[in-house]
């Protein structure tokens, strides 16, 4: 797979999201399978993985640990940090303090038998924080070897700025897609300004984008899409935004590659060298997004898909409005 540069990183052009494995999408898979599916992405061109602990409460940073450790100098690790839970586990919240985010990353090195994580990044901004005292925590890991660089993810411009003004940032990790356009509101040129690398999550649009996904009545209460992402599912809004889809998957058609690796190849073709992290259950899905890496669109294609499946012509928000009003990146939308 082409290469792109990732601060001091040489990694694939698409990375592999590795939470769905664990949780997010209803029932997590076997372990011997999500191990299966990590090897072969390696095997397949794949040298960039994207965890969290946040995922299945460690869970997925086991999986990488037990399955992939004996490869470790095959990819780039990217973990990230940032949220507590109650004692049951049910319950979550932001936690930004410098303690926290220690005892995090201790648990996380544990957990992925490793030395040290590639790019470790803060999760969520604790509004309870400043965001400089954050970072600085995470700077003195960088100082102790256990991480190499910091990252943040869903924060707005000035929060960035405020950042890197401590430690520089390496990357930052928002949701970015042809349906959810929030970077394009600042975060990206601030990005490009200083240096800072833009990794996509969620580009298909949790599923929408390769036209398999359901809608919130046929999927379970442990499926992000019944849950936070939930609007853009609802049965009128899913109806509304189906009708894009046809129009889609005729350029798609076009262009000779399926509706997946046409969302990830608009994304690709974007300047600043953008580094999605599709995630999927599934080998031959990842198998399929790999091939993105192969497709070159014209300015013409990309600015039909831009006018196509954008902001305005998608219904609902991206996320619930509580959450919607607690998302540093949002903060850009609403200036």
């Amino acid at each position: 797979m082409q290469q792109r540069q990732l601060g001091p990183f040489s990694v694939s052009a698409i990375g592999l999201g590795c939470m769905n494995s664990s949780s997010g999408y209803g029932p997590r898979i076997a372990d011997d399978e999500a191990g299966e599916l990590f090897n072969a992405a390696l095997d397949h061109g794949y040298s960039f993985l994207d965890t969290a602990s946040l995922y299945g409460l460690g869970h997925n940073e086991s999986l990488i640990g037990k399955y992939l450790a004996h490869r470790r100098d095959e990819y780039v690790l990217a973990s990230k940090c940032g949220f507590s839970w109650s004692e049951d586990g049910k319950k979550r919240s932001f936690d930004g303090r410098p303690e926290v985010l220690a005892q995090t990353c201790e648990d996380s090195l544990r957990r992925l038998d490793t030395d040290v994580i590639d790019l470790y990044y803060l999760h969520r901004i604790d509004p309870q924080v400043p965001v400089e005292e954050s970072v600085g925590a995470l700077a003195q890991l960088v100082e102790q070897g256990k991480i190499k660089t910091i990252g943040l993810s869903e924060i707005c411009v000035d929060s960035l700025r405020r950042a890197h003004a401590v430690h520089p940032i390496t990357a930052v990790q928002s949701e970015y897609s042809l349906w959810s356009r929030t970077p394009e509101h600042g975060i990206l040129d601030a990005c490009a300004e200083l240096g800072v690398a833009f990794v996509p999550f969620s580009p298909l649009a949790r599923q929408f984008l390769t036209g398999k996904s359901p809608d919130v009545t046929a999927v379970g209460e442990d499926d992000i899409r019944a849950t936070i992402a939930r609007p853009r599912f609802e049965p009128e809004n899913f109806d509304r935004n189906q009708q894009l889809l046809k129009p889609f998957g005729e350029i798609a058609a076009r262009c000779g590659c399926s509706m997946a690796q046409l969302a990830l190849a608009w994304l690709l073709a974007r300047d600043g060298g953008l580094i999605p992290i599709p995630g999927t259950k599934h080998r031959e899905w990842m198998i399929e997004n790999a091939g993105a890496a192969e497709i070159a669109l014209d300015t013409e294609t990309v600015a039909e898909l831009d006018a196509l499946i954008n902001e305005d012509t998608v219904a609902g928000h991206r996320y619930t409005d509580a959450l919607m009003k607690s998302t540093d990146s949002e903060k850009d939308w609403r200036r």
